[in-house]
């Protein structure tokens, strides 16, 4: 069992102080499967303001991170855990877009994760080009920083880590586990404010359980996000089931 390693270099740590210290990623950190370290960029600066920024070549509006004290903040990562293999993720939004399948790889990832936290209008070029081995996007939006998505990223991949849930079946039980979104849950009472719940969840059968959770997946697959059912792996019931369905809603 191997602990999944990132190292977060970034320009307002304390953003990501109070989400690392709460629920599943304080757990998997007590526990020793997950290491999470931030580093303050500003503090590879050598200048008596600390300044990280400047304005770009060109002429255009904004500010952009300048290369030297990432450069430093990278070396002083690696000087850290010398022979240890790294891995640099650049958060932004020109990235490959992240997705359950790239939390999946993320966490078993055996180099350390070092994941650099964008700012300001862009983060010089020659930063990508002679550290960086992949972008990653959390969305077609704009963030003030790539702390947030960090967090995102962090959160998604730890998960999956054998241990850290106490369910360890439960995350790929989730919505995306198996490229669906998750079927309807439900718990005591069995009806409330006229409400039921299924009568198939009360009887015991399991084989009907389970044949009514895959199919009520398919269902809000369907109706949620059809661009889903595009990538799942289907079997020859499930587009059975699927054909049902789109008749039942008119599709």
């Amino acid at each position: 069992m191997g602990t999944l390693n990132f190292e977060v270099l970034t320009l307002f740590p304390g953003i990501l102080a109070g989400p690392l210290n709460e629920s599943i990623l304080k757990r998997g950190r007590e526990k020793g499967l997950l290491f999470v370290r931030t580093w303050d960029i500003r503090d590879y600066t050598e200048d008596k303001h600390r300044k990280t920024d400047d304005s770009p070549y060109g002429g255009e509006a904004g500010m952009v991170l300048k290369p030297e004290p990432i450069f430093r903040a990278v070396d002083a990562v690696k000087a850290a855990s010398p022979g240890d293999g790294f891995f640099t993720v650049l958060l932004s939004p020109q990235g490959t877009l992240f997705d359950q399948r790239y939390a999946e790889r993320l966490s078993r990832e055996r180099r350390r994760v070092i994941l650099l936290c964008g700012h300001y209008e862009a983060i010089d070029e020659r930063v990508k080009d002679a550290l960086v081995d992949e972008e990653v996007s959390i969305g077609d939006y704009v963030l003030t920083g790539g702390e947030l998505a960090a967090l995102v990223v962090i959160d998604a991949a730890a998960r999956l880590v054998p241990g850290v849930l106490g369910d360890e079946e439960s995350a790929y039980r989730d919505s995306f586990g198996d490229g669906l979104l998750d079927h309807p849950h439900y718990t005591r009472p069995a009806a409330f404010q006229g409400m039921q719940v299924p009568e198939v969840l009360l009887s015991g059968n399991h084989d009907a359980i389970m044949k009514w959770r895959r199919r009520e997946s398919l269902r809000a697959t369907l109706l949620k996000r059809p661009d889903l059912l595009e990538t799942a792996d289907l079997s020859d019931e499930d587009r059975k089931v699927l054909q049902e369905l789109k008749q039942d809603v008119k599709l």
